[in-house]
């Protein structure tokens, strides 16, 4: 089974976060969603990183704007990987929730994406599913070459 676990930090970055669902979709790689605040609602976060390897998940995704804090709390409670998408706001264009994402300290890693960066995200997910599954490494090398045009 293909499935990556998206998690959003706020349903205001559901548009900001679409391209993910498109992409996963488009290499017919299975998700799950949910919006889970690290900050308001820290128990089902933390459980939804707990449970996501038991519930089939390859890879998380995690979306988050300001302090995003969201990518590293997951990351704490799973060994899964973890890719980080850092969400523009206004204050400081999305730097704060880049920096927050990719100075994790050592023993926690999160991978992370530029800032609204979707669409790498839901890619770099399904390269590493594709590490083990040869159908969708080959999409991937279609979907390179298709680039190329």
């Amino acid at each position: 089974m293909n499935k990556v676990r998206i998690i959003l930090g706020s349903k205001s970055d559901l548009d900001i976060c679409e391209p993910i669902f498109e992409t996963l979709k488009s290499f017919a790689v299975e998700y799950d969603f949910y919006i889970s605040s690290a900050h308001r609602n820290p128990q089902k976060t933390v459980m939804l990183a707990q449970n996501a390897e038991k519930d089939g998940c390859q890879v998380i995704i995690a979306c988050a704007g300001m302090a995003a804090h969201l990518p590293g709390v997951l990351a704490a409670h799973t060994s899964l990987p973890v890719i980080g998408v850092p969400i523009q706001t206004g204050a400081l264009g999305g730097r704060d929730a880049l920096y927050s994402i990719v100075q994790m300290p050592p023993g926690v890693p999160v991978a992370c994406v530029a800032i609204n960066g979707a669409k790498n995200a839901a890619l770099l997910a399904i390269q590493i599913i594709a590490l083990y599954n040869q159908e969708l490494k080959n999409k991937l090398i279609d979907y390179k070459e298709s680039l190329k045009a």
